[in-house]
């Protein structure tokens, strides 16, 4: 960083750190034990999408490589488009499998990234229901919960829709989980950046 950049307050971005999504499987379990929630083994990608036959081929290829195990049972991946007209990647493995979905995850964000295109992803999402029979599950039981991944800043943060049709989110409970996780992942420490994600395929 320059004298100027430090003068005005600015700092250069941070590097995209993929590798801190393999932190996951061993927070799932930190989150188990305080929260109650589960995995539910469904993840997605966000990107901003690409016109253009490129993009479209590196869709293809991943479509290609996640879906290489439907033949043995896998769920072939799922891609649509949300109402701001970013591009959803939906991932499906066992509950139990957070590792393998992690590692698809992981897996997309790279093949985006070496095609060119990692200026245009956006975040990953790994989701989390609150698990039946859990401490105060009169009050939480499926209630949905995401960890989310900001692909351009290398950090984590909860997301934590409530119950019905408003788009309210739960903010106890995010800085709840957000004091349970802070020694297993890198959680982003500016609020304003804890971005709704909501109807997000995946949650």
């Amino acid at each position: 960083m320059g004298l100027l950049d430090a003068i005005l307050g600015r700092s250069k971005p941070v590097r995209p750190d993929l590798d801190q999504l393999f932190a996951v499987p061993s927070a799932a379990l930190t989150l188990q034990a305080a929260t109650g929630f589960t995995p539910t083994g469904l993840g997605s990608v966000c990107f901003a999408g690409v016109e253009g036959g490129g993009f479209a081929r590196l869709q293809e290829d991943v479509r290609e490589l996640l879906d290489a195990d439907t033949e043995r049972g896998g769920i072939p991946v799922e891609f649509s488009r949300d109402a701001y007209g970013y591009t959803w990647l939906l991932a499906s493995h066992p509950a139990d499998d957070t590792a393998g979905l992690v590692n698809d995850l992981h897996a997309v964000n790279t093949l985006l990234q070496d095609g060119g295109f990692g200026p245009h992803l956006l975040c990953s999402l790994i989701g989390f229901r609150h698990a039946e029979g859990a401490d105060g599950a009169d009050a939480a039981e499926g209630r949905p919960l995401a960890l989310v991944y900001l692909y351009k800043r290398g950090t984590f943060y909860p997301f934590a829709p409530l119950p019905g049709d408003a788009e309210k989110r739960d903010n106890q409970l995010e800085l709840q989980v957000r004091g349970a996780l802070g020694d297993d992942l890198r959680v982003e420490k500016d609020l304003s950046r804890w971005f709704p994600v909501w109807g997000a395929p995946g949650l």
